[in-house]
């Protein structure tokens, strides 16, 4: 039986590491045998940080039929897997077929306003504040269920994958990446004798649906997905879950989330 992986496509960061650690992968992996391509490919490659991870899914539409993996010459890396010293083991190990697939969860975004309506897939997470980035006043709504009336700087929404990025620096949990949560994580929430708000985030399972209806004072909003900004006027609601969709990770078989937790943030030995 042949390896399953043939045909590779990168996608790499514009900076100058990037593109040397990219050139190299691309002639270890031409010399196993593998094709480097731009159409029709099994494997996708980021190299680069998170942000180009994101970028290389987001390009490929989510597709659920392609592998996706990534080269961390980045900072922290998350989702870059690979370390830039260990890529010729990579290749070596892809070429054995050594290694697992690993589904992770795609948010699914819909903001309804009173022109269009606006669909975004996310891996990490979305964020809601003010347009105006002054307080921000919504009612929340965990399947149509009143969770509370929000005040504060804003409001994110993360996936089990983002719950280490930008929801670990507001204080949120860090969420096993597979099971396949989201956690409602308040930003600098106000909690007095005059607002009661939660200061800690609220997770919920797969199958439950998040909303948020703003007043008519606070329809226009500024809303991030995965690091993307939008403005978006005369909001009348918007809904995030976890779609049914979810995108296949290429892990190598000794990879462990609670050892990347360790190294990455801890970095104990």
């Amino acid at each position: 039986m042949g390896r399953r992986i043939n045909k590779v496509k990168l996608f790499v960061n514009d900076n100058e590491q990037s593109i040397i650690v990219a050139k190299d992968l691309e002639l270890e992996l031409l010399k196993y045998g593998f094709k480097i391509v731009n159409r029709n490919y099994d494997l996708a490659i980021s190299v680069g940080g998170d942000g180009s991870f994101l970028r290389m899914v987001k390009d490929n539409k989510f597709n659920e039929k392609i592998l996706y993996i990534g080269v961390n010459s980045g900072t922290l890396g998350f989702l870059q897997e690979i370390d830039i010293k260990n890529t010729i083991d990579f290749v070596k190990r892809l070429n054995c077929d050594e290694y697992k697939v690993e589904e992770l969860n795609i948010q699914e975004t819909k903001i309804i306003t009173s022109s269009k309506i606006y669909n975004f897939d996310s891996l990490n997470e979305i964020v809601i504040r003010n347009r105006d980035f002054n307080t921000l006043k919504i009612p929340i709504y965990v399947d149509d269920e009143l969770l509370e009336n929000f005040t504060g700087d804003g409001i994110l929404v993360s996936t089990s994958t983002g719950s280490t990025a930008y929801n670990m620096s507001f204080g949120g949990s860090i969420i096993y990446n597979t099971l396949g949560t989201l956690s409602i994580t308040p930003i600098a929430p106000l909690n007095n004798k005059v607002y009661s708000t939660l200061i800690n985030s609220v997770i919920v399972p797969s199958n439950k649906v998040v909303s948020f209806v703003p007043s008519k004072e606070y329809k226009d909003l500024f809303v991030q997905i995965d690091g993307v900004n939008k403005m978006v006027d005369d909001v009348i609601r918007i809904e995030t879950m976890i779609s049914r969709k979810s995108i296949k990770c290429l892990r190598m078989n000794d990879f462990h989330f609670i050892k990347v937790i360790n190294n990455k943030i801890l970095q104990n030995t």
